[in-house]
């Protein structure tokens, strides 16, 4: 499994293990949850993404109570803050926002500690742009989380790049990525600037729902068309194409993979068996966008 180096003391493996959906498994239990980060390592697969609010609060606990010392030594954990719900412990709210604030950073960051049972996450992002930010309290709380060592890097989730680029005017530590939506469902991030942008800073992105949501394998139409024609020519299935399709770019893009079934975890890395050529690419994307380039 190849690695991404995002700092001088951090890298990811090229595939990330996404955790949104652990919640919702039928077996949330310690030995099942260790059994798809075991079916991860088997790969090489080492990063875990993770975040607050994932599974109504409940999903980092989940992985805590799974995460015996030798495991935990074994994995990055990244996780995310900023996104308030109004259920579990933020009940009492009338409504769903975003708090930069250093005080719900630091409160939030402890509390991940505590559910995961660790002494440090391995990479922090704030999971959305906020309007109500005020970047140099949130610079100087993220600033202080990685000098602390409860956080060896921060970095950004869904952000354009006037939102990061306010945000690291004021801090001291390097944002180290951007987690986008990147997939043949959204391909907009080719074009819109976001990747032109975090190429230009020689900055890996990580891309969640790489598989649309799910819909790239649901639905068909011809993009999953095109996916099935050359999984058969290259002995993978629809989602290993449509990951390689992301692999493949120059902007180093590290795919957030979710799945509950080990036998779909098993076969993440698959993806790294596909050869993408520069006229496939261009003819997955056209797809993807519908019409023939300009």
């Amino acid at each position: 499994m190849p690695r991404i180096d995002l700092s001088p003391n951090l890298s990811l493996s090229r595939i990330v293990y996404g955790m949104w959906r652990v919640a919702d498994d039928s077996d949330t239990s310690p030995a099942h949850v260790r059994a798809k980060i075991e079916a991860c390592l088997e790969q090489g697969i080492t990063t875990m993404d993770q975040a607050d609010i994932y599974g109504g609060y409940r999903a980092e606990e989940i992985m805590g109570a799974a995460l015996v010392p030798e495991l935990r030594d074994r994995i990055e954990i990244v996780t995310k803050c900023d996104i308030v719900l109004p259920e579990g412990p933020f009940a009492d709210r009338r409504v769903k926002y975003y708090d930069t604030s250093p005080a719900h950073i630091t409160a939030s960051v402890e509390n991940s500690l505590r559910l995961m049972k660790t002494d440090r996450i391995d990479l922090l992002l704030i999971h959305r742009p906020d309007p109500f930010m005020d970047a140099a309290e949130t610079g100087q709380a993220l600033d202080a989380l990685v000098q602390s060592g409860k956080a060896r890097a921060v970095g950004v989730s869904n952000f354009r790049l006037y939102d990061w680029t306010l945000l690291q005017s004021a801090m001291a530590t390097p944002l180290v990525t951007n987690q986008i939506e990147i997939s043949l469902n959204r391909p907009e991030p080719f074009s819109n600037g976001d990747l032109a942008f975090l190429q230009e800073r020689g900055i890996a992105p990580m891309a969640w729902s790489p598989l649309g949501g799910g819909g790239l394998m649901t639905a068909d139409g011809p993009v999953q068309a095109a996916l099935d024609r050359i999984a058969a020519e290259q002995g993978v299935d629809r989602a290993a194409v449509a990951v390689g399709w992301l692999l493949a770019h120059p902007a180093r893009i590290l795919p957030v993979m979710g799945t509950n079934t080990l036998s779909r975890i098993a076969s993440l890395s698959d993806a790294l068996r596909v050869e993408m050529d520069r006229q496939t690419w261009f003819e997955l994307y056209t797809l993807a966008l519908g019409h023939e380039l300009p």
